[in-house]
């Protein structure tokens, strides 16, 4: 009797192991699928990206805008905090763009509000739950435009803060306190405060960027010779003496490098497109799309301290949430560069599926990059996802045309 109680303990024992071995091989052999908010500008159409791990399909199309005739231009989008909202700019209005909310899932519109000239890039921040949506203006001259503030709970605009011309790059920092944009034809960074909604701090990228590449603490001022310098012809009362301004041919003046004296705004070479916070420390990461560069800008100091040369027309940038991975987007040269934010390395330069690359956004866990291609005349737009570990494209997903902004929504198994 005992052996055979013996017996059957030691069944049980064994059958619970191997349910429980079974259970943990089921459990390690979910596929854990990611989702991806995707705009088709000429399409008019959201489109929903599915990755599995292996492969990237469409699942789901999603019309946006009122006008049938006319194409209205989805272009900045984004998912709220909680996931349960996602928010989207319709760039073209009469004469304004206006901003949608959906439902996540469902996808049904269920608000509406008013914003500037050409809505674009926004985030929400956590803390004050309010959106900031950078106001593009492509409309007459190039004069300072301004970022939207909407209360998103009764879709409400609070306040217009004017910022430079053609402001792009809507980001937060992590703690959602501060908000940073960048002024494309003016050059500059500018910071808000999340919570009274003023311009906190004014930054000029291309000053910025010419005072890394004059960095003199960098120079090795012992091998100058300063004993073969002829400091006997030097005019050191130069500086007192007044210029004759009749003299000056002021038809042969480039205007373009003039800043904003005399009501001119300045053009930058720059060109900036977009900022991304680091979301660890106190720095933020700067698009030159002009200059074919990133800029490092230490936010508490206000100064650059480390540039990237990359290829053409770098764009759009995302960080890697556990902070190792820089991504952006060469827009002119159709790739994407994978950078080392440690060593400031740029560890891949990868082609795109097609011409035109736009937006990134990486995965929540940091193992993807989903970068946007926008395509060229009747091309189909197209999602390439980039697996991270190896630093390849592994799928690509197609939408409709001139895709662009991009958002991801959510990692979950099946």
């Amino acid at each position: 009797m005992e052996i055979m109680k013996t017996i059957t303990l030691k069944r049980s024992i064994w059958a619970y192991a191997l349910g429980m071995a079974l259970m943990l091989i089921a459990y390690s052999g979910q596929a854990q699928n990611y989702y991806v908010y995707v705009t088709a500008e000429s399409e008019d159409e959201v489109s929903v990206i599915k990755f599995d791990g292996e492969k990237a399909e469409n699942i789901k199309d999603i019309p946006v805008g009122v006008w049938p005739a006319e194409i209205e231009g989805p272009h900045g989008i984004t998912v709220g905090p909680n996931g349960e909202y996602w928010y989207l700019s319709m760039a073209h209005g009469n004469p304004y763009g206006t901003l949608y909310k959906y439902k996540t899932g469902t996808d049904e519109v269920v608000g509406t509000v008013q914003l500037g000239l050409f809505p674009a890039s926004m985030q929400i921040s956590p803390v004050t739950g309010l959106l900031y949506c950078v106001n593009f203006n492509l409309h007459g001259d190039m004069v300072p435009s301004t970022v939207s503030v909407v209360d998103v709970e009764s879709m409400t605009e609070l306040e217009q803060i004017t910022t430079g011309a053609m402001p792009h790059g809507s980001r937060l920092s992590a703690d959602g306190m501060k908000h940073y944009s960048v002024a494309m034809m003016s050059g500059e960074l500018f910071e808000i405060d999340a919570f009274n909604l003023k311009v906190a701090r004014t930054l000029d990228l291309d000053e910025a960027s010419k005072m890394l590449d004059m960095d003199h603490s960098k120079m090795d001022h012992s091998k100058m010779d300063h004993s073969k310098m002829d400091h006997s012809k030097m005019d050191h009362d130069a500086d007192k003496k007044e210029m004759d301004h009749s003299k000056m041919n002021h038809s042969k003046m480039d205007h373009s490098k003039m800043g904003h004296d005399m009501g001119g705004m300045k053009h930058s070479a720059f060109k900036p497109t977009w900022v991304s916070p680091h979301p660890t420390k106190d720095v933020v990461y700067v698009a030159g799309n002009g200059q074919a560069e990133v800029l490092e800008i230490d936010t508490k100091t206000w100064k650059p301290t480390r540039k990237f040369k990359t290829d053409k027309g770098p764009y759009n940038i995302d960080l890697s949430p556990d902070g190792k991975y820089m991504v952006v987007s060469y827009k002119t040269a159709a790739k994407t560069g994978i950078w080392d934010l440690e060593s400031g390395k740029e560890l891949a330069r990868l082609d795109n599926s097609q011409k035109v690359t736009h937006g990134v956004a990486i995965s929540s866990d940091s193992k993807y990059a989903f970068v946007t291609v926008e395509g060229m005349y009747d091309e189909s737009g197209k999602v390439d996802v980039i697996d991270l570990s190896t630093m390849k494209v592994v799928d690509t997903a197609e939408l409709g045309k001139q895709a662009g902004g991009i958002a991801f929504w959510k990692v979950d198994e099946e």
